[in-house]
């Protein structure tokens, strides 16, 4: 089996939790971990140390992509650079994968697309929470029509008081947003594929940063510096489809709330669903059931799956499981989000 090179464009925790332990975890399928770039030489240090391997390392990608043995890249840096990271891989005849969201904005994010098109090079963006086997069985009862039309959904990705305290996640010129644009991404995301990706037509939203720029506010993923703080630390939107369904999402990093909540709801004509647990909730016979499934796998690592399916994507041809197209509709929602809370009123996507 010829062997698959791929590069890592960035080495921070997500290249290191995800991506370089679910390429090796297909080592013996041939895949194989051609280079290492970082601008931090931190950076590299700490990754070879977490997984030594002889690999050239590189501080700029340009100088990585000259290697033509690389077959694809995985662009695992700060949002402001999936753009030119991206764009060059592309052009440089690699396929890629690219970390969620796809760009800081819908336009970078067009331009990514535009040069997949061009370059005749897959681009998938890696929103890893499609694969859970819950959300899984959720997706085959949805195309089974077991809920019927899907005319509603609610999506939340909260958090009491997890503001990332390291990185640049609180930097709005670097990431775009906070936590609609970093997490609601993902919720957004899969709530979406669950409903086959309706067009949006309207979005009305509020954003809010209560916390993030306060001192003496407890953070349990440790403490970040205020005056740098420029996202917001809650932010939802209410969106209409051209089909007449609706949705509401929220996102927060920081709010007065119970407890954490990643999940999503679908309310259909025959049925509605529960999204995290795979719950569905029908009326037959006279009766409203409540259904669980049952002979799930009991863990299925949602990072190695969306690289093993990148993987197959490049090496067999086949449609990217997560293209461009469809990110470019979440991305809209989330810009729509932001505009929406900036002049105070309904911002129509076309």
């Amino acid at each position: 089996m010829k062997k698959f090179r791929v590069g890592i464009i960035g080495c921070g925790g997500i290249a290191n939790v995800a991506h370089i332990p679910g390429y090796q975890a297909l080592a013996e399928k041939g895949v194989e971990i051609a280079g290492l770039c970082d601008i931090r030489p931190e950076a590299l240090k700490n990754t070879l140390k977490k997984y030594p391997m002889d690999v050239p390392t590189y501080d700029r990608f340009g100088k990585m992509l000259k290697d033509k043995t690389i077959d694809a890249v995985s662009v695992c840096t700060p949002n402001n650079a999936h753009e030119p990271a991206t764009v060059a891989s592309l052009r440089a005849g690699k396929h890629v994968l690219c970390e969620k969201p796809i760009a800081r904005t819908l336009g970078e994010g067009r331009r990514m697309a535009a040069a997949a098109k061009r370059c005749r090079r897959k681009l998938m963006i890696a929103q890893n929470n499609r694969w859970g086997a819950p959300q899984q069985a959720v997706k085959r009862a949805v195309d089974a029509g077991y809920l019927g039309e899907i005319y509603y959904a609610r999506a939340q990705c909260l958090r009491r008081r997890e503001i990332p305290g390291w990185g640049n996640f609180i930097s709005k010129e670097i990431q775009g947003g906070g936590p609609m644009v970093d997490v609601g991404v993902h919720i957004l995301d899969l709530t979406l594929y669950l409903m086959g990706f309706p067009k949006p037509v309207s979005v009305s939203g509020c954003a809010y940063t209560k916390f993030g720029n306060r001192t003496g506010v407890i953070g349990l993923w440790g403490q970040w510096d205020p005056k740098k703080y420029t996202v917001e630390d809650w932010s939802a939107g209410f969106v209409r489809f051209a089909s007449g369904a609706s949705l509401t999402i929220e996102a927060s990093f920081a709010a007065n709330i119970e407890k954490p909540t990643f999940d999503a709801w679908l309310l259909g004509t025959k049925g509605g669903a529960q999204v995290r647990e795979g719950r569905i909730f029908t009326e037959e016979a006279g009766t409203l059931w409540d259904r669980h499934p049952h002979g799930l796998p009991e863990k299925v690592n949602t990072y190695h799956r969306e690289i093993e399916l990148f993987v197959e994507t490049v090496r067999e041809g086949k449609p990217v499981p997560v293209p461009a197209e469809e990110a470019l509709i979440t991305q809209s929602i989330i810009d729509a989000i932001y505009k929406s809370a900036e002049i105070g009123r309904e911002v129509r996507i076309r």
